[in-house]
């Protein structure tokens, strides 16, 4: 009837002019004009899933790198120390510091092979193997070790024994790398040409009776001459400090090998890596060679490092 049309006329009028003023006006699905529809489950869900895929890329990577890392073998460095008590003539003197090579089922005679060319190929004028070279007995991994026979330098290689040796028959191993060519230093000190070298046991070792002793290793040298001490954990600096130790050798901490062992090792060693001077004593600790637990390095390469004596009287 008229009134039923007039009614509508009305409205249409109002909607019409109420969408004309651009003021309050909203669309049929709740959002102004212009506006981006607000986002929907499955929108939200799928941006979570493409971020939590994109980590789960960049994490594999990252440990796919740090694994190829290990596999391939350590990365030569070299490192100048000047010591105040080194003669003239063993000023560039070459020492081709490894530490930490932990042999075991995944990093075996393969890894063992690449240290060694990487050692020959300095021409280092000594070799120190600065502990945890394996993870297991002699029985299961002697075999892996023997590349080790063919490390060469004009004034030998020498081994102290780290915390890991401790996990099996140490007395084993120390007889197993002597038959290999390497002169473990128990304790003990040799005088080379121009200066001595020490060697100090585990701290492992205390529970068999066979932990440091600097005291037998340091005790009646003459300390005119400069004196290197191979001590596996960066901790003995206090006592190699205490005896007059001029530069002591260590590993251990891997450089922190991956996150977070990096701020774990941080806590409880007083060098992470890398040269660092305690009053009249300097300390060196390589990151190692190899990888305990899982074959992977993050930030953290592992390194053999050919330390070069400096005389400063030259």
């Amino acid at each position: 009837d008229g009134g039923t049309r007039a009614g509508t006329a009305r409205t249409a009028v109002a909607v019409r002019d109420g969408a004309g003023s651009g003021a309050g006006a909203v669309t049929a699905a709740g959002s102004a004009p212009g506006e981006r529809p607000p986002a929907g489950p499955s929108r939200r869900l799928f941006v979570a899933r493409t971020v939590a895929a994109a980590a789960g890329v960049a994490a594999a990577g990252t440990v796919g790198h740090g694994t190829y890392g290990v596999l391939r073998g350590p990365k030569l460095k070299r490192v100048t120390v000047p010591l105040a008590k080194l003669p003239r003539a063993a000023h560039g003197y070459r020492i081709a510091v490894v530490s930490d090579i932990h042999l075991g089922p995944v990093l075996g005679r393969a890894h063992t092979q690449r240290i060694v060319d990487t050692i020959n190929r300095a021409d280092a004028d000594m070799v120190a193997v600065v502990g945890d070279l394996v993870d297991g007995t002699v029985a299961e991994l002697g075999s892996a070790a023997e590349p080790l026979a063919r490390l060469r330098s004009r004034d030998g290689s020498y081994f102290v024994t780290g915390n890991h040796e401790y996990f099996g028959d140490a007395a084993e191993w120390i007889d197993h790398v002597r038959e290999l060519g390497l002169e473990p230093l128990e304790n003990a000190r040799r005088e080379l040409r121009h200066f001595d070298l020490a060697g100090v046991n585990d701290l492992a070792g205390e529970e068999e009776g066979q932990g440091p002793d600097f005291e037998r290793a340091l005790g009646d040298r003459d300390t005119s001459r400069a004196v290197v001490l191979m001590a596996h954990q960066p901790v003995m600096i206090h006592d190699a400090v205490d005896h007059g130790v001029d530069l002591q050798l260590s590993g251990h901490t891997h450089g922190g090998q991956m996150w977070p062992g990096n701020h774990l090792a941080g806590l409880v060693n007083p060098t992470l890596a890398g040269l660092e001077r305690y009053g009249d004593t300097q300390l060196y600790v390589s990151r190692g060679a190899g990888a305990w637990g899982p074959p992977v390095r993050v930030g953290a390469e592992s390194d053999i490092t050919v330390v070069e004596l400096a005389s400063k009287q030259a």
